[in-house]
């Protein structure tokens, strides 16, 4: 069985685009693959967070991972700072990183040409942990989005880089780039990701959003002037985006879905797309709120981490060893 990795940042609240865009995915993968999957909390503190959100947003994620089906059964799910292989082996690779790698890396750029103030080393330094947030467990894949598959190329440089200097010691990872269609956009402007850092919650949907509230911005959400029900994400992309949301929560076809509408105008499709998304957040945070008072949450993570550090500090071992830290 192939081997898949994944991590995410405790820095904002789920939405339903991560649901739709990689959750929803990592369910049907777990029957595929030998998932791992951590919370990279360690990469939470690039930028600042107060240690009580933090906290918070590390156990809903891991509950709501829960509740959405991941089976810990079937995944390894272990938060980052429970294994310390992480903060050993990202040493290692922020060494074997290049200044102009790490600053043309994405977040670092984009904050930059914007001149933000408060940039971090870490943010600048942070992709080289992901690098051995990666190489640790040798995953065959990574799932990224597109605007994302620049880290797995920097992580396949600095293993090809390390293993050219030591000899070969880390598997290349290839890049899953999800599928199109995948992608959820902002209701209220439908160019636009839907991302749990938004400041405007008009357009996005919260997985612990009231369900009522997330149907009222179904309601409310941007379409356009032509009133014809038609998958076009250029020229209608309001209109593109409840469909793609409705084939994501019912798995039927879009085509099936515009055929269905023929005559039939937005305020139906909006009426639809609002039950289904109500009914899906009630369900989801049902089981969420079953996982929450169990207190299941830490035996799931307690075995993870075992599994994880087990895996981790060898492939740290036999480093330590090549790069001489061990005599």
């Amino acid at each position: 069985m192939k081997t898949m990795l994944s991590g995410i940042k405790p820095t904002g609240r789920l939405t339903l685009g991560n649901y739709i865009g990689a959750i929803g995915e990592f369910i049907k993968y777990q029957d595929e693959y030998d998932m791992y999957i951590f919370i990279a909390n360690e990469h939470a503190i690039t930028v600042p967070i107060e240690a009580k959100e933090l906290r918070k947003n590390t156990k809903d994620l891991i509950a709501l991972y829960l509740a959405a089906g991941l089976d810990p059964e079937k995944v390894t799910l272990f938060m980052q700072t429970d294994v310390p292989a992480h903060a050993k082996l990202g040493w290692i690779m922020t060494c074997l990183s290049g200044y102009g790698e790490l600053q043309r890396m994405t977040q670092f750029k984009d904050k930059m040409a914007k001149q933000e103030t408060g940039i971090t080393a870490g943010l600048y330094a942070y992709p080289a942990l992901m690098a051995a947030d990666i190489l640790l467990y040798d995953p065959d894949y990574v799932p990224v989005g597109v605007d994302q598959s620049q880290h797995v190329e920097l992580t396949r440089d600095l293993a090809e880089r390390f293993n050219h200097r030591y000899s070969d010691t880390f598997k290349l990872p290839q890049p899953l780039v999800t599928k199109v269609g995948a992608k959820i956009y902002d209701l209220q402007n439908p160019t636009k990701k839907m991302s749990k850092s938004e400041t405007n919650p008009k357009g996005v949907i919260d997985l612990l959003d009231d369900p009522a509230v997330a149907r009222n911005k179904i309601k409310a959400a941007v379409t356009d002037s032509l009133g014809v029900v038609r998958f076009d994400p250029e020229n209608q992309p309001g209109v593109s985006n409840l469909l793609t949301i409705l084939s994501a929560l019912t798995s039927e076809d879009i085509d099936s879905i515009v055929a269905r509408y023929e005559g039939k105008g937005y305020g139906e499709l909006k009426k639809e797309v609002g039950d289904v998304v109500y009914d899906f957040l009630t369900n989801l945070q049902a089981r969420y709120k079953e996982i929450i008072d169990s207190g299941v949450i830490y035996d799931v993570l307690k075995d993870g981490a075992s599994k994880a550090n087990q895996i981790a500090e060898k492939k740290v071992r036999k480093v330590y060893k090549k790069v001489g830290f061990t005599i």
